[in-house]
C-alpha cells in the first residue's frame, strides 16, 4: 500500500472516534498493551509528560513542546485529533511524521490489526511511540485522547502529569458529574510522578489530593501558585502579568496565542516549567518566555482563537463544549465589532441546550456540518437554535456557509467559526482558496 491507500485502509477498517462517536471508544487498556508489547514496548524508551483535562490540554501540550525545544531537547508531541492532516498528530521537533514511516508502520502490523480489530486512536497512539522510541527522542509531550484512566496513552510512566480543568464533555462516557469526570481524568496521576491541576474547583480537589496520596505523588495547583494580575492583547501578541506566589514576584510573559482564555494555561506551564527545572529539566523562566512567544511557529498549532484575518476580523477556534464557549464568547464581547457572524456546527453525541444558551441573541447564526458520520445535522441544528430564539440559517457545509458570511460581512462585523474541530478543516481551505484569489 501506498500512503494514501493506508490512510483508507486504517480509516475504513479501525473505528474512529472522531467519526462515529461512542462506538469506537474502548473502555480498557488491552489492545494498546497488546500492540506496543509486539513493538517492544517504545514507550518505556523516553522520558514523557502526560496532559489531560477537559479544555486546554491541546495548548499545554503545545506550549509545554515549544518550551521543550527552545531547551534544546529533542521533543516529540502527540495530540488529537488533527485537522487537516492525519501526521498533525505525531511530530518532532514540529515536523510531522513522515509518510513513509507510517506506511511502513501499518504494514509491519496488519497480521495484528486483523486479530485484535483495535480502534483508530489505538493504532495512532501505538505507532507515536514507536515512532519516538526509534527516532531517540528526548522527551514526548503525550496528550490524552479522552478521559485518563482507559485512555490508550495510560500505558506511559511520565515525568509529571498536568489536569488541566474538569468540566462538562464526553458525560456518556466520563460521567455526569464533575467528581465523576476527575476520577477518569487522575487516572493519569503516576507512582511519584509529580502533578499539575491547572484549575482549582471544589467540587474536583479532593479526588486529586486522594489519588496523588495514593501514588506518593507531589501534587501542585496551578491558579494558586502563579495568579494572573494583568493583561494586555495587541495585534501580534497576549501580555499577560502573573503574581508568583509564595514569594510575591512578578512574571510578565507575552505569546503569539491571542485566546485570552490562554492565561490559565500559561499558569499551568510556569508551574510545570518550574517542577521540571526541579527535576534537572532546562525549564528557566527566561527559556519559558523565549517560547511562548513563538508557540504557532514552533509547533503549528491552529484553531486556538486564531485571527485568520483583520479588518473585518476572521477568527477560527475549536471551542466545542459549555465551559470553553463561555470563554470564547468573552474575548469576542471585547471586540469592537457591531455584530457576529457565527459559523457553528456540533457533533451529534453532545448535549448542546447550555452551550447554545451562551450566545447573545443578536449572533447571527450560521449552521453548518462536517463531513464525518457523527456531524449534527445543520437542519437540526437550525431548529434547537431557533428554541433558544437564535437567528440561523442552515447551510449544507463549512465552505458554503463562510461564503455566506463573507458575503454578508460588514466592515464593522466578525465572522467567527466554532462549535467542533471538524469544521476547521473545511475553514482552513476556504481560507487558503480566498487568499489565493487574491
Amino acid at each position: 500500500m501506498n500512503y494514501n491507500e493506508t490512510l483508507d485502509y486504517i480509516y475504513a477498517k479501525l473505528p474512529m472516534f472522531s467519526r462515529v462517536g461512542a462506538a469506537a471508544y474502548k473502555a480498557d487498556l488491552n489492545n494498546i498493551n497488546a500492540l506496543c508489547n509486539s513493538l517492544g514496548n517504545p514507550q518505556h524508551k523516553f522520558k514523557s509528560i502526560h496532559i489531560a483535562g477537559t479544555n486546554g490540554k491541546g495548548s499545554c501540550s503545545h506550549m509545554l513542546a515549544a518550551v521543550m525545544q527552545q531547551a534544546g531537547y529533542k521533543c516529540g508531541l502527540y495530540t488529537s485529533p488533527h485537522i487537516a492532516d492525519f501526521r498533525e498528530r505525531i511530530r518532532i521537533q514540529g515536523e510531522m511524521i513522515s509518510k513513509e514511516f507510517v506506511v511502513e508502520f501499518i504494514a509491519s502490523i496488519e497480521q495484528l490489526i486483523e486479530e485484535i480489530q483495535p480502534s483508530f486512536f489505538e493504532i495512532t497512539v501505538a505507532l507515536a511511540f514507536d515512532y519516538f522510541a526509534k527516532q531517540e527522542i528526548e522527551i514526548a509531550i503525550i496528550e490524552v485522547g479522552l478521559g485518563g484512566l482507559l485512555d490508550s496513552t495510560n500505558i506511559i510512566q511520565p515525568e509529571l502529569s498536568i489536569i488541566t480543568n474538569i468540566s462538562f464533555d464526553h458525560m456518556n462516557l466520563l460521567g455526569n458529574t464533575l467528581p465523576e469526570i476527575a476520577v477518569q481524568k487522575a487516572g493519569v496521576i503516576k507512582p511519584h510522578a509529580p502533578i499539575v491541576i491547572g484549575e482549582t474547583q471544589i467540587e474536583t480537589r479532593n479526588i486529586f489530593f486522594a489519588k496523588s496520596i495514593q501514588e506518593m505523588s507531589q501534587i501542585f495547583f496551578a491558579d494558586e501558585s502563579f495568579v494572573k494580575i494583568n493583561e494586555v492583547i495587541d495585534h501580534q501578541q497576549l501580555h499577560i502579568s502573573y503574581l508568583q506566589f509564595p514569594i510575591n514576584k512578578r512574571i510578565d510573559i507575552s505569546t503569539d496565542l491571542l485566546g485570552t482564555y490562554q492565561a490559565k494555561n500559561i499558569a499551568t506551564v510556569l508551574t510545570a516549567g518550574y517542577i521540571l527545572q526541579q527535576l534537572g529539566w532546562r525549564t528557566n523562566i527566561d527559556i519559558i518566555k523565549i517560547a511562548l512567544r513563538q508557540v504557532k511557529k514552533t509547533t503549528h498549532i491552529k484553531g486556538r482563537f486564531d485571527i485568520v484575518k483583520r479588518d473585518p476580523y476572521v477568527i477560527f477556534d475549536v471551542s466545542h463544549n459549555e465551559a470553553g464557549v463561555a470563554e470564547l464568547i468573552l474575548q469576542m464581547q471585547t471586540l469592537e465589532v457591531s455584530n457576529i457572524h457565527c459559523i457553528m456546527g456540533f457533533v451529534k453525541d453532545k448535549s448542546i441546550d447550555k452551550i447554545l444558551s451562551l450566545f447573545p441573541k443578536n449572533y447571527l447564526i450560521y449552521a453548518t456540518q462536517a463531513e464525518i458520520e457523527r456531524a449534527l445535522p445543520s437542519d437540526e441544528l437550525t431548529e434547537i437554535c431557533k428554541k433558544q430564539n437564535l437567528k440561523t440559517v442552515a447551510y449544507k457545509n463549512t465552505k458554503s456557509a463562510l461564503d455566506a458570511a463573507s458575503k454578508n460581512l460588514k466592515a464593522d462585523e466578525a465572522i467567527l467559526v466554532c462549535g467542533s474541530f471538524f469544521l476547521m478543516e473545511d475553514a482552513y481551505a476556504w481560507l487558503s482558496d480566498e487568499q489565493s484569489i487574491k
